[in-house]
């Protein structure tokens, strides 16, 4: 009898421990996508003159249906005219997919696009973002770099370097990708990074060029990072070159992991902290 108690007691102490641990987890994915609902993302699709992605409309379509699911609402343009500062106030977040090139018309734009960031407003970008506005230095900053040269699309490796931050949940630590391995110039020292491009497990058909587009990196270079600048926050992924990338579930899960993630740091808009009155004012750091 007294045995009987003891697997009784066992037996359902680890049913209450189930039970509060499903509960723990669905409250935990209830507040994640909290922070996610009511919120509004401007997924701006301009693409300068040269070349572009056919993965936008896939892309877009994606953050479609991420929206849907999680609750935020999406509005997709290529229409430089809505960067006004009046305009973009509306806006948690500006998402650009793979843009390239000058996708503003003017300086006032852009001067509208920075002080969005300097209100404290979040940025998501995803592959070529790195290639966009290669003149402004004040967004290559804010991006983490400008895009140099990549080689051969083809299978490789990344590697998580940072297992704790929120964006790699359930990311494998090793993860096996076919996809461009992005070189880039004007690298800010302030990104950090996520997840890196294994070099060591790139085709050696092109290894010198490799070696010396890297520079100063040798075995590992930025893949995905993230950082705060210029009052804003910001997450770019370097990653989802091909369409089939935004209905594989794993790389959703990356997208969605790095939008929650800026959608945790930012706050209401605060344009009375905007203080460039210029697209080059000098960047308080």
């Amino acid at each position: 009898m007294y045995t009987f108690g003891i697997k009784f007691g066992i037996k359902y102490f680890y049913f209450g421990w189930i039970c509060i641990s499903f509960i723990f987890f669905t409250l935990l994915a209830n507040a994640q996508d909290a922070n996610l609902k009511n919120l509004k993302m401007l997924v701006y699709t301009k693409n300068g003159e040269g070349y572009v992605h056919d993965n936008i409309p896939h892309a877009v379509k994606s953050i479609q249906k991420l929206g849907k699911k999680h609750g935020f609402e999406v509005t997709i343009t290529d229409n430089p005219s809505v960067f006004t500062e009046a305009n973009l106030q509306q806006y948690n977040i500006l998402l650009f997919p793979s843009t390239n090139n000058e996708v503003f018309d003017n300086d006032k734009q852009r001067l509208a696009f920075r002080r969005y960031i300097q209100s404290g407003g979040g940025f998501v970008g995803i592959h070529s973002v790195v290639g966009t506005e290669r003149n402004w230095d004040w967004f290559k900053q804010m991006v983490g770099g400008s895009f140099v040269w990549h080689p051969r699309f083809q299978k490789y490796q990344l590697k998580v370097i940072d297992p704790a931050h929120p964006t790699v949940d359930k990311i494998p630590g090793v993860w096996e990708q076919e996809e461009e391995c992005y070189f880039m110039k004007d690298m800010y020292p302030g990104i950090k990074v996520t997840i890196a491009h294994d070099l060591e497990t790139l085709n050696p058909e092109q290894k010198e060029r490799i070696q010396e587009s890297a520079t100063p990196y040798n075995k590992l270079y930025p893949a995905v990072w993230h950082h705060s600048f210029d009052g804003g926050h910001v997450w770019v992924t370097a990653l989802g070159h091909h369409m089939k990338d935004y209905e594989d579930p794993l790389f959703l899960r990356h997208l969605i992991q790095g939008i929650q993630y800026v959608a945790d740091q930012i706050g209401p808009l605060n344009p009375a902290k905007a203080y460039a009155t210029s697209r080059d004012f000098p960047v308080r750091y």
